[in-house]
C-alpha cells in the first residue's frame, strides 16, 4: 500500500467516533443555583434527586445538572444567570433564594425556572398568578410572613419573659429588606423590642456576638438567609458560650445546638422543585403549573440546650413539637 493511501485511509477511520458521538442525544442540562455553601446544599440535594426521579429523570443517565454553590457571595449571581442564558440551559433551579429567583427572572423570559421564594411571587413579579403563573417561571412559596410570625411566637413562648429581641440580618441578601418587614410586623403583633444586627461573613458574625454580649438582649432571631447553614456550627457555639436564646428556622441549627427551629421542611421543599424541573423537561409549560404553598412544617425544640440556658419547656409545647433533641 502506498504512503499516501494509507494516512487517507487513517483519516477516515479516525472520522468515525466523530460521526458517532455528534449522532447520540445530547442529554437536557439544568442549571442548579443555591446560594449557601456545598456542604449545606449537598443536604438537600437527595430530596431534589427523588423528585426528579420521580418524573423519570436520574442524574448522569438522561439528565445534567450543573451545581454552583455561591458560598453567600449574591454579587455573583447576574454573572452566573448571563452564563447560563447564553449557553441555553433546560432549566434554571433557584431552589432556596428569593435574590436567586429574582436575578434569573431579570436574565431570561424564556428559559424555564423552577424556584423557590419565601415571599409572594406574584408581588415580586416572578409569576402572573398562583393557579397560573403565565411565563417562563414557577416553583413553591413558602408563607414568609405567617411562617416569622410563628417563629417569633414560639421563641417567646420559650422565653416568656423576653421582650428585647435581636435580629441577625445578612444585608448582602437584597431581599433583606423584606425580610426585615416580616419580623417588624410580627414583632409588633407580639409586642416585643428588636434590635437588628448584621453579618455577612464568619468574622461579623463574631462582631455580633461581642456586641450581644455587651447588651445581653432577651433572645436572638436569626433570619432565613442560606448563608447561615454552613455557620450553623459557630452560630450554636455562640449562643452557647453567651447563654443566649436563639431561634432558626431549619432542624438543622437546632441538631447542631441551637434552641428551636420552626420552618417548612426543606426535603419536601426540594422535592418538589424536583418534580417541577423533571416535568418541565418532559414538556409541561412553566406558566401551566401552578406554584405550590408549601403545606409540611416542622417544629423542633433541643432539650439539652434549653437545659443549659435553664429554660423549663411547657409540656404543652413539647406536645406541639414534631421533634425534641435530647
Amino acid at each position: 500500500m502506498r504512503r499516501r493511501d494509507f494516512i487517507a485511509g487513517l483519516g477516515s477511520v479516525a472520522a468515525w467516533p466523530v460521526v458517532a458521538l455528534a449522532q447520540q442525544p445530547t442529554m437536557p442540562v439544568i442549571g442548579f443555583e443555591y446560594i449557601g455553601s456545598a456542604d449545606a446544599g449537598a443536604e438537600r440535594l437527595p430530596a431534589f434527586r427523588k423528585g426528579l426521579g420521580e418524573t423519570g429523570y436520574v442524574e448522569g443517565e438522561n439528565v445534567t445538572v450543573e451545581y454552583h454553590w455561591l458560598e453567600g457571595q449574591y454579587d455573583r449571581l447576574p454573572a452566573l444567570m448571563a452564563d447560563l442564558v447564553r449557553r441555553r440551559v433546560a432549566v434554571i433551579v433557584t431552589s432556596d433564594s428569593l435574590a436567586a429567583s429574582i436575578a434569573a427572572k431579570d436574565a431570561t423570559a424564556t428559559i424555564p425556572i423552577v424556584f423557590g421564594v419565601g415571599d409572594d411571587p406574584v408581588k415580586l413579579g416572578l409569576v402572573a398568578s398562583l393557579a397560573r403563573p403565565g411565563g417562563n417561571a414557577t416553583g413553591i412559596n413558602f408563607f414568609p410572613l405567617e411562617v416569622t410570625g410563628k417563629q417569633l411566637a414560639l421563641l417567646h413562648e420559650l422565653v416568656p419573659k423576653a421582650v428585647r429581641v435581636a435580629v441577625l440580618l445578612n444585608t448582602a441578601n437584597p431581599a433583606w429588606g423584606v425580610t426585615l418587614r416580616e419580623v417588624q410586623e410580627a414583632a409588633r403583633v407580639i409586642g416585643l423590642q428588636i434590635h437588628v444586627l448584621n453579618a455577612s461573613t464568619s468574622g461579623e458574625i463574631d462582631a455580633v456576638f461581642a456586641t450581644l454580649a455587651r447588651e445581653r438582649p432577651d433572645a436572638l432571631f436569626v433570619s432565613p438567609d442560606p448563608f447561615w447553614g454552613s455557620r450553623r456550627v459557630q452560630l450554636a457555639n455562640l449562643a452557647a458560650r453567651e447563654r443566649i436564646p436563639v431561634a432558626y428556622h431549619l432542624r438543622d441549627f437546632v441538631a447542631a445546638g441551637g434552641l428551636m427551629s420552626y420552618g417548612t421542611d426543606p426535603a419536601d421543599s426540594f422535592r418538589q422543585v424536583g418534580v417541577y424541573a423533571g416535568k418541565i423537561l418532559n414538556g409541561a409549560k412553566p406558566a401551566e403549573l401552578p406554584v405550590v404553598q408549601s403545606t409540611k412544617f416542622e417544629f423542633v425544640i433541643n432539650l439539652k440546650t434549653a437545659k443549659a440556658l435553664g429554660l423549663t419547656i411547657p409540656e404543652t409545647l413539647l406536645a406541639t413539637a414534631d421533634e425534641v433533641i435530647q
